[in-house]
């Protein structure tokens, strides 16, 4: 079955560390007693998928920064602005909150996993939640950060997060309105209206947001930045090689002219993923990793 477990509050440093331990405890005692635990971010597909919403809070001193007693939600300014720097840079963050190929089959998987960037009050579909304000609880102001899945890199994933938001803060982001209603009831035209658009649709997309952000780089040093990416790469391009085996077996079906054609072909762009895919993990692509020549391989050999 899918299990929810609460990890208690801490600093992100000793949060992610809390992680890494409970995940290989876990590990280990499911397999004593002959099960497999595993923190897969989509597992089944008519299931919910395995989220890690994490909720932040920022503090100065012994006071909550998020907390104004006078603001609706009781969100102070800083809280507006830190939620509106994770939204501008939501995309340029997800390839590491996110990062297997796997992960967007649960954010585009339907329930209420969170795949538009926008935030609500108590919205439980939204990117980012505000929790009901307690009273006489200023100090448990916090948002609720929903597509960080359970199978990242938290110290990454925590880094990215508090760089977005601390962005915002500095650089005065304003917050746009929240989703008040079921913003799935809308459609396209309405959303885009609202200024609500979609999170990256998969791990390719997330890929080519990521490298071109500055923030990241920034965040993540130049070293785990490329290396990152060049790994990422070589992960994407790995699956697309079982994408056209899957394509030579389904061009095999077909009889004729047609059907050797369509295997040529097919045969051809396979080759070509396979050298890029080598080029990628062996760190000999150069310019290769921070453009789009690997996903225009893939996306033309799908159309053609």
């Amino acid at each position: 079955g899918q299990q929810e477990i609460d990890l208690r509050y801490a600093d992100a440093l000793s949060t992610a560390d809390n992680i890494m331990t409970f995940r290989h405890v876990i590990k280990e005692v499911a397999m004593e007693q002959g099960f497999y635990a595993s923190f897969m971010p989509k597992p089944f597909t008519d299931f919910p998928g395995s989220g890690m919403h994490t909720h932040v809070s920022l503090f100065k001193d012994e006071d909550n920064a998020f907390y104004d007693p006078k603001a609706e939600f009781n969100l102070s300014k800083v809280g507006r602005n830190f939620i509106a720097g994770i939204l501008r840079h939501a995309n340029e963050i997800t390839a590491v909150t996110n990062q297997w190929v796997n992960s967007y089959k649960r954010l585009h998987g339907g329930g209420e996993a969170p795949a538009l960037i926008d935030w609500g009050p108590s919205n439980r579909g939204s990117l980012i939640r505000i929790p009901m304000y307690k009273p006489n609880k200023g100090n448990s102001t916090r948002i609720e950060f929903r597509s960080i899945d359970s199978a990242c890199n938290p110290y990454l994933a925590f880094a990215l997060m508090l760089a977005a938001g601390l962005k915002g803060i500095e650089e005065g982001y304003e917050l746009p309105p929240g989703a008040e209603d079921d913003v799935w009831s809308l459609t396209p035209a309405e959303r885009s209206a609202m200024g609500i658009t979609r999170l990256p649709e998969s791990l390719g997309q997330a890929i080519t947001a990521m490298e071109r952000s500055e923030l990241v780089a920034e965040t993540l040093g130049e070293h785990v930045f490329d290396f990152f990416l060049r790994n990422k790469r070589a992960e994407w391009a790995g699956v697309s090689i079982l994408v056209f085996q899957q394509h030579v077996v389904l061009a095999g079906a077909v009889k004729g002219v047609e059907a050797k054609r369509i295997v040529e072909q097919v045969v051809r762009k396979d080759r070509r993923i396979r050298s890029l895919h080598n080029e990628l993990r062996t760190g000999d692509a150069g310019s290769l990793v921070r453009d789009t020549a690997l996903e225009a391989e893939i996306n033309g050999s799908l159309t053609s």
